[in-house]
């Protein structure tokens, strides 16, 4: 089963976007996120909507950040995405009315539902700006470069 990378990678996008002095281009973000530029804009679409970014339209246009940092948590982007599915495990439902099937999903259906109020406790605890100051202090040790295009080699 593939997993849903939506939120590993709009955080990316966030990331490389507190990095640039000005609006940076669907374009330019598909290319650093391996992506299509048609992607990126339908997530921004969702950034935009809960104000955490903005865009502007034109030669010289693109989107930029519009919200503090420090203020914005990893939940406040997953709500934006839509609240994805955490867990890519789910229960069977072949036989509804089997008492065994009744009880193993009785069991893994609250485990999973604690698994996920964890998971989102856990996101409202890790703000933008701590994601942002983790990602200078790898970059200082490696020594590289913040261009956009070239943050990702090696």
């Amino acid at each position: 089963m593939r997993r849903d990378s939506r939120l590993s990678g709009v955080l990316h996008v966030l990331l490389h976007m507190t990095e640039q002095p000005g609006p940076i281009t669907s374009d330019a973000l598909a290319r650093a996120m391996n992506t299509n530029p048609v992607v990126v804009r339908r997530i921004m679409g969702g950034l935009r909507d809960r104000g955490l970014v903005h865009s502007e339209k034109g030669h010289g246009g693109g989107w930029m950040l519009a919200c503090d940092l420090a203020a914005v948590t990893l939940r406040d982007v997953y709500d934006a995405l839509g609240e994805p599915a955490l867990l890519a495990m789910g229960n069977r439902t072949e036989a509804p009315d089997c008492l065994v099937e009744q009880t193993v999903n009785a069991a893994l259906g609250e485990t999973f539902d604690e698994a996920e109020a964890l998971l989102l406790r856990r996101f409202e605890q890790i703000s933008l700006a701590a994601l942002c100051e983790v990602f200078h202090a790898r970059l200082a040790e490696r020594g590289g470069s913040l261009a956009l295009e070239t943050t990702h080699a090696a």
